[in-house]
Parts: C-alpha cells; sequence; structure tokens
C-alpha cells in the first residue's frame, strides 16, 4: 500500500486544477482522502457549502485509480450538479460520464465504456438506480467500482428535509459493492439526527467528519410585511443594487414566471427556471449566470444542489422554505469565493404555510391508498402500466408513482419492463415513525417562523439547526447589526404601482385537457371543441388577494372587484377567440350565487343572453388525490342540461376550478347538444 503523502498528492493536484496552484488542502479533506483510498473506509462528511466536498472524490478517485482500482460511481440528486461536476472531473483530469434521464440513447455507449475501463467516474441520478434496465445492465458492473460516492447523501434520510424514496435504493447498492469497496457521503444539511442515521446506514464503522457550518461571507437579512406586490416591488428596486448576480428563489413553478415575466419589464436581464425548463434551456441558463450575462435567475428548488457559481453575490428569497435545513442549502449557494455576499428572506405568510403543510406530507405514503393498490396488483394476470393501475386503484398519477417508489424501497412491489408487479412481501404501515417525521418537519416549521421574523441571529438559528457545536451570533445579520440592503422595509410608491398593474395585467391560461382519461364509461380519445380558457387569479394571487379571499369564501354576489377583474380579463381575451359567443352559460357547483352573479355581469356587459341550460346544484369535490377517471365519472353523473344550449360558440363562466374536469365535462355537454365551442371563463383558478 502506498504511504498517505503519496494519495495526498492527487488531492493536491485536484485543488490545484480546480482552485489552483496556490490552493492548500483542509485538514478534513485530507483526512477523508487517507481514510478512503488508504483504509478503504466508509466515510460521511458533513461540511458548509462551499468547503470543497467534492474535491474529496476527485482526489480520492485518482489515487485510487492510479492503483488500479475500477471506476468511481456518483449518486448525484440534479442535472445543474452533474454538470459541474463533469466539467470538474475533466478539469482534475478524470475521464467521466453522467447518466440521467436527458441522455438515454448514450447510455449503451457509456456501459461500454465502464466495461472496457476507460471511464474513471459515472454520475447516476437516483431515480436511474429504479429503472429495469440501468438494473440490469449496469449494477453488476457496479460490482468492480473503486468508490462509491453518496452525494447530497441527507437525501437518504426520513429525518432529512429532502428525503427521496429513490435515494434509499443505495442501501441495495452498497450489497453489490466488493468487500472493503469504499464509500463516501457528503452533505452540508445534515442535523446530528440527519448524521447519525447516515452513518447508521453507511456502516457501524464510518468515519464522520463534521466541521463548522457558518458562512462568514453571507450577510443575512430578513425583510418582514410586504404583500405580494411589495414583495416583487421589492426584488425590483433591490436588483439595481445587490452585488454580481444571484439567485432569487420563489416558491412555486407560476410564482417564479410571474416574477421574472415582471423584472425583465423592469429592464433587468433574469430568466425563469424551475423543475418544468427543459434540459437544454437549463443548460443556457446556468451558463448565462456564471458568465454574469444574467442579473438573476428567477427559481424554484429545482436550482439547489450542488449548482456551482463561486462567485454568486445574492441569494434573494421571495418566500421561505419549510426548514431552516433547505434555506441554509439553498442561501449557500451564495459567496463562495467572495468575502462578502447578500441573503435576504422576503417572508411570505400568506402563502408559506399551505405550500410548508404539502410537502411535510408528500413523501409519506397513505396506507388506505397503498392497500388499494397492493390490491389491484393482486388480482391482475401479470405486470401493470401505470395508466392500468391509475384507473384500477382510483389514485392520481402523482400520488400513485410517488406510492409505487415507497412500495418498491419497502420491496412490496418491483418494477419489471412491462410494468408493475407485486412481489408478495408482506407491508405495513409505520404510524409511529412517519408521524415521528411530520412532527419533526412542523418543528422545522415553527424555526422558519423564529427566523422570519428575527427572533435572535439569523446565522445562529440557521447553524442550531444543523447541530452545529459552534453555532453562536455571527455580528453580520440585519438581528445583529439592525441594518438592511436596499431599499430597505418598503420599495417606492413607483415600483409598487408598477408591480400592481402588471401582476394584474397578466393571463392566467385555463389550458383545455387534451384525452379522457383511459378507461372512463362513455368517453374515449381526444376531446375536441374545448377552448383555452382564461382566470383573473391563481392559487395565492400576490395581485389579487382580496378576491383570493372572496372567491375561497362563502356563496354571495360577485363584488364590484371582481366583477371589474373579469370585465378587463376579457378585454385581453376577446382579440384572441376564433368567433364571438353567441350566449354566457353559468357553471353549476356550490357558490351558484357567485357564479350566477359574474355570469350575469358578463352577459351584460356584452350585450350576450345568459342561457341556464345547465342543472343547478352541486358537484363532487375537484379533489386531487382521486383518479382522473374516478373524477370524470363523478362529475358525469353530475352535471346535467336544463334545456339545449344556443348553437354556436358558448362563454362559460366558472367561480373556481381546480382540476380542469368539471369545465371539461361541463363543455362536452353543451357541445354534445349542440355548442360548436365552449370558452372557459374562471375567477379562481386553484392549483
Amino acid at each position: 500500500m502506498d504511504t498517505p503523502g503519496w494519495s495526498l498528492a492527487h488531492l493536491d493536484s485536484v485543488l490545484a486544477a480546480m482552485a489552483g496552484p496556490s490552493a492548500v488542502a483542509r485538514a478534513d479533506q485530507a483526512t477523508a482522502v487517507e481514510a478512503l483510498v488508504e483504509q478503504r473506509r466508509r466515510v460521511l462528511v458533513v461540511q458548509a457549502t462551499g468547503w470543497g466536498k467534492s474535491a474529496v472524490y476527485w482526489g480520492a478517485t485518482s489515487a485510487l485509480r492510479a492503483q488500479g482500482a475500477g471506476p468511481t460511481i456518483v449518486i448525484s440528486p440534479l442535472l445543474a450538479l452533474m454538470r459541474d461536476q463533469i466539467a470538474a472531473a475533466y478539469a482534475a483530469g478524470l475521464r467521466a460520464a453522467t447518466v440521467n434521464s436527458t441522455n438515454f440513447d448514450d447510455w449503451q455507449r457509456f456501459f461500454d465504456a465502464l466495461a472496457a475501463d476507460t471511464l474513471d467516474l459515472l454520475l447516476v441520478s437516483p431515480e436511474r438506480l429504479a429503472n429495469p434496465r440501468f438494473e440490469r445492465v449496469a449494477l453488476p458492473l457496479l460490482a468492480r467500482a473503486g468508490l462509491l460516492v453518496i452525494d447530497e447523501a441527507h437525501c437518504i434520510s426520513d429525518w432529512g428535509f429532502d428525503f427521496r424514496p429513490d435515494y434509499q435504493r443505495i442501501s441495495g447498492l452498497l450489497l453489490r459493492l466488493a468487500p472493503q469497496t469504499p464509500v463516501l457521503a457528503t452533505t452540508a444539511t445534515a442535523n446530528a439526527r440527519v448524521a447519525d442515521d447516515v452513518a447508521r446506514q453507511l456502516g457501524s464503522e464510518t468515519l464522520v467528519l463534521r466541521g463548522p457550518l457558518a458562512r462568514s461571507s453571507l450577510r443575512l437579512s430578513v425583510v418582514p410585511g410586504l404583500d405580494g406586490v411589495g414583495r416583487a416591488a421589492w426584488v425590483a428596486e433591490a436588483l439595481a443594487g445587490l452585488p454580481g448576480s444571484g439567485i432569487v428563489y420563489s416558491l412555486t413553478v407560476d410564482a417564479a414566471h410571474t416574477l421574472a415575466d415582471f423584472l425583465r419589464a423592469q429592464g433587468h436581464a433574469v430568466a425563469a427556471y424551475t423543475g418544468r425548463t427543459p434540459a437544454d434551456e437549463r443548460e443556457r441558463i446556468e451558463a448565462g449566470l456564471k458568465a454574469n450575462e444574467l442579473k438573476a435567475v428567477v427559481a424554484t428548488s429545482a436550482l439547489g444542489m450542488g449548482y456551482d457559481k463561486p462567485d454568486l453575490g445574492f441569494c434573494v428569497h421571495v418566500g421561505s422554505p419549510d426548514s431552516p435545513i433547505a434555506y441554509y442549502q439553498q442561501v449557500g449557494r451564495a459567496g463562495r469565493a467572495l468575502d462578502t455576499a447578500v441573503g435576504v428572506l422576503l417572508q411570505a405568510a400568506d402563502v408559506e404555510a399551505g405550500i410548508w403543510e404539502y410537502f411535510a406530507t408528500a413523501a409519506i405514503p397513505d396506507p388506505r391508498a397503498a392497500d388499494r393498490l397492493l390490491a389491484a396488483l393482486g388480482e391482475a394476470d401479470g405486470p401493470m402500466t401505470v395508466p392500468a393501475l391509475e384507473s384500477a386503484s382510483g389514485l392520481r398519477r402523482g400520488r400513485l408513482e410517488a406510492l409505487l417508489k415507497s412500495l418498491r424501497v419497502d420491496g412490496a412491489v418491483d418494477r419489471q419492463d412491462e410494468g408493475w408487479v407485486a412481489t408478495g412481501a408482506p407491508w405495513r404501515y409505520d404510524q409511529d415513525k412517519y408521524e415521528g417525521v411530520v412532527e419533526a418537519r412542523r418543528r422545522e416549521h415553527a424555526l422558519m417562523r423564529d427566523y422570519a421574523r428575527g427572533a435572535r441571529c439569523l446565522m445562529q438559528i440557521l447553524t442550531e439547526a444543523l447541530d452545529d457545536p459552534e453555532a453562536g451570533r455571527c455580528g453580520r445579520c440585519s438581528v445583529c447589526t439592525g441594518e438592511l440592503p436596499d431599499p430597505g422595509l418598503q420599495p417606492g410608491r413607483a415600483a409598487l404601482e408598477a408591480a400592481r398593474a402588471h401582476l394584474r395585467g397578466r393571463d392566467v391560461v385555463v389550458e383545455p385537457r387534451k384525452l379522457w382519461p383511459t378507461g372512463t364509461s362513455g368517453r374515449r380519445g381526444r376531446i375536441t371543441g374545448a377552448h383555452e380558457g382564461r382566470a383573473v387569479c391563481f392559487a395565492q394571487d400576490a395581485a389579487w388577494p382580496e378576491l383570493v379571499a372572496e372567491l375561497s369564501g362563502p356563496d354571495a354576489p360577485a363584488s364590484s372587484q371582481l366583477r371589474q377583474a373579469l370585465i378587463e380579463v376579457l378585454a385581453r381575451f376577446a382579440p384572441t377567440w376564433p368567433e364571438r359567443p353567441v350566449a354566457v352559460v353559468a357553471m353549476p357547483g356550490g357558490c351558484p350565487v357567485r357564479a350566477g352573479s359574474m355570469a350575469e355581469h358578463v352577459a351584460v356587459a356584452g350585450r350576450l343572453p345568459l342561457a341556464r341550460c345547465l342543472a343547478p346544484g352541486p358537484l363532487p369535490a375537484e379533489d386531487r388525490e382521486s383518479s382522473a377517471r374516478a373524477r370524470v365519472e363523478a362529475l358525469d353523473a353530475a352535471i346535467r342540461l336544463t334545456e339545449p344550449p344556443p348553437a354556436g360558440p358558448l362563454l362559460l363562466v366558472a367561480d373556481t376550478s381546480r382540476t380542469g374536469w368539471a369545465v371539461t365535462v361541463a363543455a362536452a355537454r353543451l357541445r354534445q347538444a349542440g355548442a360548436t365551442a365552449v370558452i372557459p371563463l374562471v375567477g379562481h383558478l386553484l392549483p
């Protein structure tokens, strides 16, 4: 075996390639590389963002490959992280490739390179571990891996803020490794409970290297009390003075696009980046931010773990993540190679609570749904596809897919090329465990509320949440100094007026449903005649808090503000119609007074007749837990015509719409009875 000095020379060369010839290895970097290369141990590294965790696995890979070991396998969660790591690996003189959802056609070439030992390193997204083709072809090759790296290892733990069921498949991967294969797990966002859980899963002899997590370059601030319009205006004014380029985080996809549109209208070079952004566009945006061609990227958490821009000057959060650990991970993108960087939280208490509660329970299996799913698989003659399972179980697609992942990790189901099968293994809902997870997440919610109201030093709250033994007052944050970045507590009147006008003038599109759900009685194939619609407001709309409250409240006639907003939406929408409607129809539902007054006002303003051809009455709830087929069949039974509609296009007015299926079924009824098209106009489009 070579001496420690020999293996650490590889770390020095990697650091020189990544950070320049003057870069010096940190003590724990050297300890980790020595443990991996010389002792072939399992190591967990918990260190601050920007500390240099990736240098550990590049240095260890370089040394192990020089000794003749097999390639390194890196489990890495995000495409942005993979792209940066591929570039860093080549800079360090390593041959690297990645297997993920965007490069399926390249998989075999990379598998062949692994078999020929011409790759030093393969990066794999955790979702690929559940892919039958990857499992069949690639996993046997992993038995000769020289090093396994689990990046963002907090995702392994049920207690981690970003727990992912696919990550738990790594425990099976550990069993496939040859004895004495070293394993490295890294994260910046693990408190003591999560770190202990990850170390336990790695093995009792795991070496844990944990350092101080406070970031001396970050100046943290909280700006309280702004409504949605105020938050948009604050960001628009702040971008003129914030240093360099940075990231503006939003809680939802819609909020990210809306804010980016407004900031562009104010002359700022920004782009929106979410989980729905195409892969090639993501890469272009990441490159534009790195080159400082963009002042900011307005992003959801999709731009988070692993994005590496050492000179990122600021992170502004328009609304808070649900965990101080998640917030630390995101704000820690800033200031890695700067003396000073800015981190600002604009609290959004009006939208945070519902989003936080959703994510507290989103990854937890529903035992009743699991029983329905397992029963459907147990009665099947063979493997079942996801659409077939959706139809048989009555579960909506997103919930079904998440549940399949959890049950597969627990060994109750398995995925084959033809579909899903039950394994016959018993499955039990661990109530105590999941109740404990939810309670832990709600405690983190309380800590974030403390942070948002500045209960004490902001950096201290974050580092205490991470169980940093060196947590203490930073002396730099807005709580410690009493200072805020410009524009301070309140943006100027002109910025507020511009934000309000822009946000109220945007088009909230009601997308038509394209296909009837598989297996729906009496409905099949493509849906015809449904026109794109418009809504006044969407979700917790920043521009219309009063209307959101009204449309969520008890049934009553539409307010003057709602009636005026409907007319303003129609004025923008009407020029896009292929034909002018011949009548207005009110959508039935739980608020007939409101929907009726909305439809009547639109009819009077447009000088159109109000056709009372849909039978009034409540409709089945448009919940998102049941399958689309179950929703459509229930609505089909409830929506009835009282008289034939006028021949021609109709304007269908609804107070709210959630899934779009109620409007779609009503439109189908009207079309079958003679309407040539149905154009939806909705007060509140719910998420």
